[in-house]
């Protein structure tokens, strides 16, 4: 399955926000409201992929 630019940009930024959010965490503790974000994220970049298949 090919993926478009901004799709792959997309997918290369969730990516990149859960390492972010893990780095976060381990040093400086947890935070609900960054994993709620990147859970939304997350959940835009599986759409943006369903809907290009």
């Amino acid at each position: 399955m090919p993926m478009s630019g901004s799709a792959k940009t997309m997918a290369v930024c969730t990516v990149g926000g859960l390492v972010a959010v893990t780095a976060y965490t381990v040093t400086l503790g947890s935070n609900g409201w960054l994993w709620f974000g990147w859970v939304v994220v997350a959940l835009l970049t599986a759409g943006v992929l369903a809907t290009r298949a």
